[in-house]
């Protein structure tokens, strides 16, 4: 099932092993705000987990998961645009930056193959980078399942969720159903 990902795929659970501390950097916060164009991504997919990946050059299993690529600014990225839209799924959506608008890159204060992932909320859960954004490492799909399944930045307003026999039980508002992937 996870196979489908591996091309988005890769977080850091372990202590220090390239995410930020709980409390520390952005984690927990709003990401700045960013567009392609007119569109704002970040807005359109409140009340769903979100992964952005930073990609110059596919998803499936967890609902009302977002994945989002977008593309650099670069003239080489800008010409290879076309080819990495038929490399990824058709469920991804790629942004292609417009040479004279700000560096989304820039403002996420992210580089070449990093994915950060976000909660309902819009909150950032994990910054990944090189090298443990590299795919058919477990580090980007534990990020997501975490994000997907626990409260990593706390309350959100887009579910609830309570303490059933020492399990996590979603009870979540019609936005998002649960997932065998969180059960045990």
């Amino acid at each position: 099932m996870w196979a489908g990902l591996s091309l988005l795929l890769a977080l850091c659970l372990l202590p220090g092993g390239g995410t930020e501390s709980e409390g520390e950097g952005t984690r927990c916060k709003q990401p700045p705000g960013w567009s392609i164009g007119e569109v704002e991504p970040m807005k359109e997919v409140l009340g769903q987990v979100t992964v952005v990946a930073l990609l110059q050059l596919e998803g499936q299993g967890l609902e009302n998961v977002t994945y989002m690529v977008v593309n650099h600014q670069g003239e080489q990225a800008q010409r290879l645009h076309t080819l990495l839209r038929q490399k990824l799924s058709e469920n991804i959506t790629l942004y292609k930056q417009q040479p004279k608008q700000e560096d989304v890159w820039q403002t996420l204060a992210g580089e070449k193959d990093d994915f950060l992932i976000y909660d309902r909320c819009g909150r950032l859960t994990y910054h990944i980078s090189l090298p443990y954004s590299i795919l058919g490492t477990p580090y980007v799909e534990n990020a997501i399942k975490e994000t997907y399944c626990t409260r990593v930045c706390g309350d959100c307003t887009y579910e609830t969720a309570r303490w059933v026999s020492s399990t996590i039980s979603f009870s979540v508002s019609a936005l998002v159903s649960p997932s065998q992937e969180c059960m045990g």
